[in-house]
């Protein structure tokens, strides 16, 4: 789906970005989960890998979209594990995407209203603050964990605009999980871009009904 990036940005009033696969590269989020924590559960419980990593990911299916699915307690409770230990322990995996950085360097002073508006738990959002530095560059972060309701809930986004008051036609917000741009759209953000390359660690996807740009840099 074709798509001009910079009137989308131009025109836009309030920009709201994702984190995890948009701001910052969902590979370490995706080692931690896929690889890691599956690793660490198989040896704890004296399980083959491949059987844990069927039932962590039977799991993980069970909560996708929810709240629990995004929190760290919820998970260190149930696989009695210290995943936010694990998360520290493996902090240096965690980085911006490409041109992620100096995108946010661009528009932090264009008298946009930027947005971060997350799933993160709070836990997890500031490791990666303090990693990085991104807080600074946003006039406001909305953790769906404060909120009460996950993005993939119409709650969420009647929730930000109670809270902003921003005006939907005027907003763009960029994402990378399609669930997550399918509820803002039928909240009524009609401006959206689906992020195709989340995680440098595999090749880009395909846009598919959401206009998509490769990564923050395109927008430059």
């Amino acid at each position: 789906m074709h798509v001009n990036p910079p009137r989308t940005l131009e025109d836009s009033e309030v920009l709201m970005l994702d984190m995890d696969g948009t701001v910052l590269d969902l590979a370490y989020d995706n080692f931690m989960w896929l690889d890691l924590i599956p690793s660490v559960y198989a040896r704890l419980n004296d399980l083959a890998p491949d059987a844990a990593r069927d039932e962590l990911f039977g799991q993980y299916r069970k909560h996708q979209g929810s709240l629990e699915w995004y929190c760290l307690d919820h998970w260190s409770e149930r696989l009695k594990l210290d995943v936010q230990a694990l998360h520290r322990e493996h902090r240096s995996r965690i980085g911006y995407l490409p041109g992620a950085r100096e995108f946010l360097d661009t528009v932090s002073g264009t008298g946009r209203r930027l947005l971060l508006v997350t799933n993160s738990h709070r836990d997890t959002l500031d490791l990666k603050s303090e990693v990085t530095g991104l807080e600074s560059y946003f006039d406001a972060i909305y953790s769906a964990h404060d909120v009460g309701f996950p993005k993939e809930s119409a709650a969420f986004w009647q929730s930000l605009h109670a809270r902003e008051g921003f005006d939907p036609e005027k907003a763009l917000f960029i994402d990378d999980t399609l669930p997550v741009l399918h509820s803002a759209r039928n909240y009524g953000i009609r401006r959206l871009l689906n992020i195709t390359r989340p995680d440098t660690s595999k090749p880009a996807r395909t846009a598919l009904d959401v206009p998509g740009i490769e990564g923050l840099g395109d927008l430059a």
